[in-house]
């Protein structure tokens, strides 16, 4: 299978693994009816995920004080939870509910290191089941990957969903000046990046975190968005791409949340810092499975990312919502000239080898400490698909609290794309309203973009 069992963690599995930086992924998958317990355990059963040696393994410490894998015989029964009834009998909206439940979850309920480090649970009156696996198994690229092995599509029963096979462009053809371009922005962004993580901290507003807060209770919110708006919006900017205009939605709304919500006057221009995680295999999007678990594939199993600092800044309303998606663009378009992505990963590599992980684990803590917001957008399945034969209405994920008062996972899946806003309810105690800045934000832009392609009168 080219994965080992009794094998050490790798360097980034030990930094998921401290107490700091403890990893917990929530993906959630909406289905159009109730499933049965019978069904869940026939699905699970007959699937990659009781074959796969990173789920049927322990995490132990031997003697010289290292975590490793130990293979065991797995116990479904402790891995399904079915939850028949509603799990509120406050709300009676699924979504709402099933959110709260989420929230609490990522606060305040580890995974037990008594059996291998993933739970399915079933929430039949909420029609979802929400899957947990703890990042050291894997990253989200990996995760979905053999999640979807246990779906097929709507429209073929036999076929499994289709996996990304795009390849990302290089540098090729940037001449002599591409080059020096390249190497000066890397450098400026690491020496940034460094500082991030030692002593320069984004400015305190109504939005930012820090130390301790992962400790704070939590509140979630979806913000629902289409992707023939945001390929509206995509095409009225040259060149822009998806990723451009979610940042571009993501600058305006938080503008407008800290316009309506800061108590003291704000500078334009004011620096907000995003956490982005970077897939760094060789392909982008989902993997094919068998491809990462191959020994000598170059997309092996794993978490294979590094991470960018993302500025966006505050701007009062203007008249061209557009203009958010195009300094968007800029930002990001010299970030992924930049090798800061790659760089990230093979310093804190060496300093998992060399110092250890609990002193990755620090550096790591205090980058989170020292920004304000987690961003990561993870291309799903183009075409619906079914598990259990059961239509798939929606996949969303979050992930467990971190120092940051926001943190926002975006997950597409057939024409829509979800984004589950994580706060810290102290600090952001309606993050339904910032849902609510995003989407508007998402629409305004549209209606420029088609006012831009009327002929002028």
């Amino acid at each position: 299978m080219g994965i080992e069992s009794n094998e050490p963690l790798t360097p980034a599995g030990r930094l998921f693994v401290q107490p700091a930086t403890e990893h917990i992924i929530n993906c959630v998958l909406g289905i159009d009816q109730s499933v049965g317990l019978e069904t869940v355990h026939s699905v699970v059963s007959n699937s990659l995920i009781v074959k796969h040696p990173r789920f049927t393994s322990l995490l132990v410490t031997d003697k010289h004080g290292r975590e490793r894998w130990k293979r065991v015989d797995i116990e479904l029964d402790r891995h399904i939870i079915f939850l028949p009834d509603p799990i509120s009998n406050d709300n009676n909206d699924d979504e709402v509910a099933v959110n709260d439940y989420l929230a609490n979850l990522t606060v305040s309920c580890p995974l037990s290191t008594d059996k291998p480090l993933w739970e399915m649970h079933i929430l039949d009156a909420h029609k979802c089941v929400v899957i947990r696996f703890h990042h050291a198994l894997g990253d989200g690229v990996s995760l979905l990957s053999l999640l979807l092995t246990m779906c097929r599509r709507v429209s073929d029963g036999e076929k499994i969903p289709t996996v990304s096979a795009a390849v990302r462009n290089g540098r090729e053809g940037a001449g002599i000046g591409g080059w020096l371009k390249m190497m000066w922005l890397t450098l400026v962004y690491m020496v940034e990046f460094c500082m991030k993580c030692l002593w320069v901290r984004d400015k305190e507003t109504v939005v930012r975190g820090g130390a301790g807060v992962e400790l704070w209770p939590r509140k979630l919110a979806t913000a629902k968005f289409s992707l023939d708006d945001m390929k509206t919006v995509k095409s009225a900017v040259v060149n822009a791409t998806i990723n451009d205009v979610l940042f571009g939605v993501i600058s305006s709304g938080l503008s407008r949340y800290l316009e309506n919500h800061s108590t003291k006057p704000l500078r334009g221009g004011l620096q907000i810092t995003g956490a982005a995680m970077v897939n760094l295999r060789k392909s982008s999007g989902l993997q094919e499975t068998t491809e990462l678990m191959n020994k000598n594939s170059k997309s092996r199993w794993g978490n294979k990312f590094g991470m960018m600092l993302l500025p966006v800044y505050y701007h009062a309303r203007g008249s061209d919502p557009l203009q958010y998606v195009k300094r968007a663009k800029i930002m990001i378009d010299n970030k992924k000239l930049s090798s800061e992505a790659f760089l990230s990963y093979k310093i804190g590599y060496f300093i998992m080898k060399c110092l250890g992980a609990r002193f990755a684990s620090l550096l790591n803590y205090r980058i989170i400490c020292n920004t304000t917001f987690t961003i990561s957008n993870l291309v799903g399945p183009k075409e619906r698909i079914m598990i259990a034969g059961i239509p798939v209405t929606y996949i969303r994920a979050t992930s467990s609290s971190l120092a940051h008062a926001i943190t926002m996972h975006m997950v597409s899946y057939a024409g829509k794309a979800d984004m589950q806003i994580l706060v810290a309810k102290d600090i952001i105690p309606h993050p339904e309203i910032l849902a609510k800045y995003f989407e508007d934000a998402l629409v305004e832009m549209k209606e420029a973009a088609l006012a831009a392609k009327l002929p002028a009168k």
